[in-house]
C-alpha cells in the first residue's frame, strides 16, 4: 500500500510540473515552497450556478488538497532514499508507457478487428467446448397467460392458446388487456427461477409437471387461472442450447481474435522497425 501511495504522489507531481509554475507577474492565490497556484488554475473547480458559499467551500477544499499533495511529496523526497526514489520513478515511467501502449493497441484493434462471428464458427466453438456449457439451472421455452378466475370466453382462449397459429396469436395479443400478465414469445430460453417468478403458483410439488417437453399445464390459485404451454426443456447439467449461449460464444471468439491480433500487431511493429533500420541489436 505504501508503494502505491508513493507512486500516486509521484504521478501527480510528474503530470503537474507544467501546471504549477514558479511565481511570475500573475497574482498567486496559494504557495507551497517554490510552487504557486493561480486563479486560472481553479477556474474549472466551481460549477456554474454554484452559490458563493458553495464556491468558497469547493475552492478551499481544492487548495487544501493541492497543498497537502505537494507537502507530502516534499516530505517523501526528503525522507525516501535515492534508491527508493529511483525505483518509484521507474514504476511511474512503466505505468505511463503501459497506458500509452494500451490505448495505442486498443485503437489499432478497434480499427482492424472483425466483430462478425458466423453461425458455423460459433457452432464449431460450441462443439469443441461443450463441457463448458453445462447448465446450472433448468431452462424452458414456454408461453403463459394469467387470467382472473372464471374469465369470459375462457374455452376459446384455451383453444387458441394451445393451438397457437398465426391468427390465434394475433387474437390473443388483441385481447391481452384482459390478462393479468402474459408472455407469448415461446422461442426464447428462460431459467426455471424466472418462470417461477412469472407464474407464482408453481411450486416444488408441481415443478415436474412444468419440466416436460410439449406439455400443456393449467394451474390456479385463489385469484388467478394460469395457462402454460411448455415447448422445450433443458434440465440442470444438460448442455445449454447453442442459441442460449450464442452471445457468450461470440464474445469469447471476438476476445480470442483480439488477443491474436494484438500479438500479430506487436510482431509486425517489431519486424517493420527492423526492416526500416529503426531497431537494431548489437552483438
Amino acid at each position: 500500500m505504501k508503494q502505491i501511495f508513493y507512486i500516486l504522489i509521484i504521478c501527480v507531481l510528474a503530470t503537474s510540473c507544467s501546471y504549477f509554475k514558479s511565481a511570475d507577474d500573475r497574482a498567486p492565490i496559494a504557495r507551497v515552497n517554490d510552487a504557486y497556484l493561480y486563479k486560472e488554475d481553479i477556474e474549472d473547480v466551481v460549477p456554474k450556478g454554484a452559490s458563493k458559499e458553495d464556491s468558497t467551500l469547493l475552492v478551499n477544499a481544492y487548495v487544501d488538497r493541492w497543498a497537502r499533495q505537494l507537502l507530502l511529496m516534499d516530505g517523501a523526497l526528503v525522507n525516501l532514499s535515492e534508491e527508493k526514489q529511483n525505483e518509484f520513478s521507474k514504476l511511474v515511467e512503466q505505468y505511463r508507457n503501459d497506458l500509452y501502449i494500451k490505448a495505442y493497441l486498443e485503437g489499432l484493434v478497434k480499427k482492424n478487428i472483425d466483430t462478425i462471428v458466423q453461425a458455423d464458427e460459433a457452432k464449431v466453438f460450441y462443439e469443441a467446448n461443450k463441457e463448458s456449457f453445462k447448465l446450472n439451472d433448468d431452462l424452458l421455452q414456454f408461453r403463459y397467460i394469467s387470467l382472473p378466475l372464471n374469465p369470459i370466453d375462457v374455452d376459446s382462449i384455451k383453444n387458441r392458446f394451445k393451438r397457437f397459429n398465426v391468427k390465434d396469436k394475433r387474437y390473443l395479443d388483441s385481447i391481452s388487456v384482459q390478462f393479468k400478465s402474459y408472455s407469448l414469445n415461446d422461442s426464447i430460453w428462460i431459467k426455471y427461477s424466472q418462470v417461477a417468478e412469472k407464474v407464482p403458483v408453481i411450486t416444488l410439488e408441481n415443478k415436474n409437471q412444468l419440466l416436460k417437453k410439449s406439455n400443456y399445464v393449467q394451474l390456479k390459485d385463489s385469484l388467478n387461472l394460469y395457462l402454460v404451454q411448455v415447448n422445450d426443456v433443458r434440465l440442470q447439467n444438460d448442455y445449454a442450447p447453442l442459441d442460449y449461449v450464442n452471445t457468450s460464444i461470440e464474445q469469447i471468439v471476438i476476445n480470442k481474435r483480439k488477443l491474436e491480433l494484438i500479438k500479430q500487431l506487436k510482431n509486425d511493429i517489431t519486424k517493420d522497425a527492423i526492416k526500416n533500420n529503426e531497431f537494431q541489436i548489437y552483438n
